[in-house]
């Protein structure tokens, strides 16, 4: 099987992006196995602060975090980085030539259940004019992003990543401690009768939203004419995976509990590297209004509504928010 170096310099990575990312994956390595041991190390349940999210955070939050962030700043590569769990940037090294931006434990509520966590990480251009501890650097559409990617603690730990030549899953083979190529250019089939969404939230969505899951629900009885199943993992990142293994799609949309909040997930975190991963595996990626990579950041910590996954049904999805 192909290691991961090989797959990143035939899609043309430049040495010091595959360092980086090497650098990075060494980070969730270590989180892989604090994750694998969990009550053993006491690394379970939660701590008594909250994130600038106002979440209360998981030990392994605080974990993850300070692993990522360590090496990433000893690394030398990394002008500036954004974490869903830190309040600012975290200034780096003024010379290097990239910025990261990650959420360190996506689906944390699900460690004490031993259920599916990971991740997520996108890497851009840093502006050599701005200094590291700039917020404003990180304000790039998700176009500019070079490289993003997510790794799955599961059963095994696998990690799908784009440079922006098709999107590839790898798995870590523990024996030797790398990555190694499993599915290269995986394809989210374009049709499917697959949906996640939390939908004991279905009172506080848009009409649309409403309109297009009742259409769901109502399945062969229904305008759509067939049944579809409901999957929730309650973490982004093993329903994404889901997604781009066997196609569906994830829909977080706008609700209105709390109007000066725009959606629930992290538009630098997490909205714009799956969508990235997704679009280079044939799917679509939208906010019901435009494409998720395209909208303009304003904040580091910014979030949007999320409609993401297999294109025939994201398309058939955005017809009713056309109405």
């Amino acid at each position: 099987m192909k290691r991961l170096n090989s797959q990143l310099q035939d899609d043309g990575a430049p040495l010091e992006l595959i360092l980086l990312i090497r650098t990075l994956l060494a980070g969730c390595k270590e989180i892989s196995f604090r994750v694998s041991q969990g009550a053993l190390a006491g690394v379970l349940g939660s701590t008594l602060s909250e994130n600038v999210q106002g979440e209360t955070q998981k030990k392994l939050d605080v974990i993850s975090n300070q692993i990522l962030k360590d090496i990433l700043i000893d690394s030398g590569y990394v002008k500036a980085l954004s974490s869903e769990e830190e309040d600012d940037v975290v200034p780096c090294n003024p010379d290097g030539k990239y910025l990261v931006s990650f959420d360190p434990l996506d689906g944390s509520s699900n460690t004490d259940i031993n259920s599916l966590i990971g991740t997520i990480f996108s890497i851009t251009h840093a502006p050599q004019w701005m200094d590291p501890d700039d917020p404003s650097a990180f304000l790039q559409p998700g176009t500019q992003i070079v490289a993003a990617g997510y790794v799955l603690y599961g059963p095994s730990a696998m990690l799908a990543m784009t440079t922006g030549k098709g999107t590839h899953l790898y798995t870590l083979d523990k024996t030797h401690g790398g990555f190694l190529l499993t599915k290269p250019n995986i394809q989210v089939p374009q049709d499917t009768n697959e949906y996640a969404i939390n939908a004991s939230n279905q009172r506080h969505w848009e009409e649309n939203m409403q309109e297009y899951v009742g259409d769901l629900l109502a399945g062969t009885d229904g305008p759509r004419g067939k049944d579809f199943n409901m999957r929730w993992v309650a973490a982004m990142v093993g329903d994404i995976h889901r997604v781009l293994c066997r196609g569906g799609v994830f829909l977080y949309p706008k609700d209105a509990r709390d109007p000066d909040k725009d959606g629930k997930l992290r538009l630098l975190y997490e909205a714009n590297p799956m969508a990235f991963l997704i679009e280079q595996a044939g799917g679509l990626a939208s906010t019901g209004k435009k494409r998720i990579m395209e909208v303009m950041p304003t904040d580091i910590h910014q979030r949007i509504p999320v409609l993401i996954g297999s294109k025939n049904e994201i398309e058939t999805c955005l017809e009713y928010y056309q109405k």
